[in-house]
């Protein structure tokens, strides 16, 4: 989409801090971390939210791609979180769909 952000990072229009990436997936450091780490893992294709969302592989492999982050990052043993946030209520400020990827301290619930 034309003026998504997270689909210009996808476009190395904008800089990002890559962690991964494959075929389908993308994975880049959070610009405002909420934990040691905090990765944003998005598909390449451009999907705005949750809600949108149609392609149940595509989401399935969101989160499969996220748990690979996390093992190659460490975190799989101590534990990790995968977030994604749905619409501005939930705290959604990027309408390209992602999963927040944090770890490397204890979490609390609920999360809040």
């Amino acid at each position: 989409m034309g003026d998504c952000l997270f689909c210009k990072i996808v476009a190395g229009e904008i800089p990002a801090t890559k962690v991964a990436e494959s075929d389908d997936y993308f994975a880049f450091r959070d610009i405002n971390p909420q934990a040691p780490t905090h990765v944003l893992a998005i598909p390449k294709r451009h999907v705005p939210s949750l809600n949108e969302a149609e392609d149940g592989p595509l989401l399935g492999g969101l989160v499969l791609f996220a748990r690979d982050v996390a093992r190659d990052a460490g975190l799989a043993d101590d534990g990790y979180r995968v977030v994604i946030n749905t619409n501005a209520g939930a705290g959604q400020t990027v309408f390209h769909v992602h999963a927040h990827l944090l770890g490397g301290r204890s979490m609390g619930w609920p999360p809040g």
